[in-house]
């Protein structure tokens, strides 16, 4: 397909997974027949198109903000309408279903190290094939689509685009809109067999290192369980190799490194946060995602783009939920004021 240009584009719209969270803090995660107390729980987002639309519009974001997906005709899809509404973000091509439920995962937390473990049911999500959307009715500039593997519909093959995600991405940049990925991290071997085809119609890959590992073949961390400098150099230009046209950002707990497509490297070390801190990781990934696609919706050079991401990623962990922890972008850069950053990477 022929792109169109992306002039006069504002506003960021993103698709795919929407998922209500239940979220249970243990106080260890058992072993098979063995008991795990637990001591709190919440209810929250998740799905990439939510978490980081929520991030943005609690952030203050100063463009439009607009959803795409499936969800089910029952409390949890009607909430999810709703809260977009309230936060103004438009939900014109976020529709419901009376087919099956809407999306759901119980995510359990370890209170100590904050770890999760997650166990989900598709439900509307597994339906959802990017019909709900037309490109040229919506004035968005980038199209994000999360995640990748956890998309029934859209993992499926194409003759023509690899995969289905990889024709709906296609269609968007045909339309003139910029597309941005996520996938889902899993234990499996499709990411070779349903990503690397997506790719060659994704302007901004931005993954976590195990994903970039999944994806690239790269041992991205040491013998010692440190971030790899050399590999996860490797395993970003593999990625724009593969296809992915501007820009690559692996992230990972220590910090990010973004390359662009002329090879200009850039690192960024996370928040050296105190263990007390942290009350849950889920979301920190999305809210990382929220802050670098503000600056590129906002032509920010890439230092300032994955800055206001780890500082997202931050204040997300404040809170066991995806996105409670994230308030407004200047609380969020405080907090690397207040607590500085780990020993810089590559």
């Amino acid at each position: 397909m022929k792109r169109v240009s992306t002039q006069r584009r504002h506003g960021l719209l993103a698709g795919g997974n929407w998922i209500i969270d239940h979220v249970k803090l243990i106080d260890v995660y058992p072993q098979p027949e063995q008991l795990a107390n637990i001591s709190h729980e919440h209810t929250g987002t998740g799905g990439g198109p939510y978490n980081v639309l929520l991030d943005l519009a609690q952030a203050g974001a100063p463009f439009p903000l607009a959803a795409a997906g499936l969800v089910g005709q029952d409390a949890d899809g009607a909430g999810i309408i709703a809260d977009c509404r309230r936060r103004k973000i438009s939900t014109r091509f976020l529709k419901s279903t009376p087919r099956t439920f809407t999306s759901y995962t119980d995510v359990m937390t370890e209170q100590t190290s904050g770890r999760r473990t997650f166990f989900h049911a598709r439900g509307a999500n597994a339906l959802w094939d990017g019909a709900t959307i037309d490109f040229h009715k919506t004035r968005a500039r980038i199209f994000h689509l999360g995640y990748l593997l956890l998309l029934d519909q859209l993992d499926r093959p194409d003759a023509r685009y690899g995969t289905k995600a990889g024709r709906l991405l296609a269609t968007a940049q045909a339309a003139g809109l910029r597309t941005s990925v996520d996938t889902v991290s899993e234990d499996s071997n499709r990411f070779v067999e349903l990503v690397r085809p997506t790719l060659k119609h994704v302007d901004y890959c931005i993954l976590n290192e195990i994903e970039a590992g999944r994806i690239t073949g790269f041992k991205v961390r040491q013998a010692d369980g440190r971030p790899d400098p050399a590999a996860l150099r490797h395993a970003a230009g593999a990625l724009l190799q593969l296809g992915v046209s501007d820009l690559v950002v692996i992230h990972f707990p220590e910090g990010a490194l973004a390359r662009n497509r002329h090879g200009a490297d850039v690192w960024q070390s996370a928040l050296k946060l105190p263990a007390q801190y942290i009350r849950g990781t889920a979301g920190a990934g999305d809210a990382f995602c929220a802050g670098v696609l503000w600056g590129l919706h906002e032509d920010w050079d890439l230092s300032r783009s994955l800055l206001t991401g780890v500082c997202l990623a931050a204040a997300s962990l404040a809170d066991p939920t995806c996105t409670r922890g994230v308030k407004s972008l200047g609380s969020a850069l405080a907090l690397a004021r207040k607590y500085g950053f780990q020993p810089a990477l590559g």
